[in-house]
C-alpha cells in the first residue's frame, strides 16, 4: 500500500463519543476544556452529543445514536476525511457485545491515522498539544492510487 501526505487543518473535527458509563466523564471533561473545543467543529453521537451540547452549549453535529448506526456512521466519515481527532471514552467493562463497535471504530481510526484518546489522561495530553493549534502533517493510505493499480492489474 502507498500512501500520501494529508495535513490536519488547524481547525480540527473533533468527534466525541462515550459509552454510556463513561457519559458524564465525557461531558466533565468537555466541560473543562470547554475554550479549546470552541476553536473547532464538534461531531458525536446522538446521544452523546446532545448531551454535550446542552452541557456546554458548543454546538455539535449529531449523527445517529450507537446503536442505530452512528459508531458505523463515524467510521466513515473518518474514511471520508471528514474527522481529524477521535475522543472515544469506552468503557473497558461494557459487556461484550460492544466489542466489535468499539474495536471496528479503533481500527478504521488506525487506518485513516487520526489521532485518538480513549480516556480523560489521553484526551488531556492531546487537547493540550501545541499541534492542537495549527496543522501538521500525516500520512493516509492511498486507496485511490490502489484502486486504479488493481483496476488495470485486472483489465490484463
Amino acid at each position: 500500500m502507498e500512501y500520501i501526505d494529508k495535513p490536519i487543518a488547524a481547525q480540527k473535527r473533533i468527534a466525541l463519543v462515550a459509552h454510556d458509563n463513561r457519559k458524564a466523564g465525557l461531558i466533565g471533561w468537555c466541560l473543562e476544556h470547554q475554550d479549546i473545543l470552541a476553536r473547532h467543529q464538534l461531531l458525536g453521537t446522538g446521544t452523546t452529543g446532545s448531551q454535550i451540547e446542552a452541557a456546554t452549549g458548543l454546538a455539535v453535529e449529531k449523527l445517529f445514536s450507537g446503536p442505530m448506526g452512528g459508531d458505523q456512521q463515524l467510521g466513515a466519515k473518518i474514511c471520508q476525511g471528514e474527522v481529524d481527532i477521535l475522543i472515544f471514552f469506552w468503557d473497558p467493562f461494557e459487556p461484550m457485545p460492544h466489542d466489535p463497535d468499539v474495536k471496528a471504530l479503533l481500527r478504521i481510526a488506525a487506518v485513516w491515522n487520526i489521532p485518538v484518546a480513549c480516556n480523560a489522561s489521553s484526551a488531556d495530553m492531546m487537547i493540550q498539544s501545541a499541534l492542537m493549534a495549527r496543522s501538521f502533517p500525516r500520512q493516509i493510505p492511498d486507496y485511490q492510487g490502489y484502486l486504479a493499480a488493481r483496476k488495470s492489474e485486472l483489465a490484463v
